[in-house]
């Protein structure tokens, strides 16, 4: 029994060691301070054995192709701030619009100068992917921003192949407007917005909770649904080697 002014000494014990609760792979994400639901997304996705570290850049909540373009000031501070030690082998910037903005290179490039030992990527990036994955060429997007970022995203789509049958915004101005949109809202969002002829769905934002409903969109509309965040999780995943199939989130896990 200890008494107040006694000394301590331990016992020699032989501690056993592992390799970590996180040994199949460590994923860095960049978020923005304002985003309600890519946290959420990345924890409800994670398989055993992958850990999710993140961080934030300040932005601010009135989100336009200009609060948006300076997110790249800090990026590379951001990145540094992930678990160093532990070394994340991959982080990604979780912004789509200020992935198009800002423009993918330059943004890994900052990534990379605050964290030279790992595989910076972007979350539009992921998107890219996905959809080529899914062998979708003609897209409807469903968004929450101004039509200024729908205009950039717009050009973007278009100008890496996709044939872009229509977006729709819904003109919101702030990122927390984006997060506390219902997610069944974004449901009937999508279903209200695809066309016949479209190869797939995408839902743009990391901010939104549109994740949780894609199997529902699938089964409604017959066609593979992409939202953002479950595109940056898929292709972080791959990007490490792990092709696990996650239930729940589209069609795109299956592959």
């Amino acid at each position: 029994m200890f008494t107040s002014g006694d000394q301590l000494k331990s016992k020699k014990w032989d501690v056993e060691f592992d390799e970590g609760a996180h040994a199949r792979a460590r994923l860095g994400f960049i978020l923005m301070s304002t985003d309600l639901a890519a946290e959420d997304d990345l924890y409800a996705m994670r398989p055993q054995g992958v850990g999710i570290h993140i961080t934030r850049l300040k932005t601010e909540d009135y989100t336009t192709n200009e609060t948006l373009a300076r997110h790249i000031d800090t990026m590379a501070d951001a990145a540094s701030r992930l678990q160093p030690d532990m070394k994340p082998e991959v982080i990604c910037y979780s912004c789509t619009s200020g992935s198009i903005v800002n423009g993918e290179e330059p943004v890994m490039a900052e990534i990379k100068k605050g964290a030279p030992y790992t595989q910076p990527t972007t979350l539009v990036t992921g998107v890219v992917e996905a959809l080529r994955k899914l062998n979708a060429k003609k897209i409807v997007v469903g968004t929450p921003y101004l039509d200024e970022i729908n205009l950039a995203e717009a050009e973007f789509l278009t100008n890496k192949g996709f044939q872009l049958l229509d977006l729709q915004g819904l003109n919101l101005e702030t990122g927390i407007e984006f997060g506390t949109v219902t997610a069944d809202f974004w449901y009937k969002f999508a279903c209200k917005i695809d066309q016949p002829e479209a190869d797939a769905v995408f839902l743009s934002c990391g901010g939104i909770r549109s994740a949780q409903v894609i199997d529902r969109i699938e089964q409604t509309i017959q066609k593979p649904v992409v939202t953002s965040n479950q595109a940056m999780f898929w292709h972080c995943l791959r990007k490490v080697g792990i092709q696990d199939k996650l239930k729940g989130y589209g069609q795109l896990f299956d592959l």
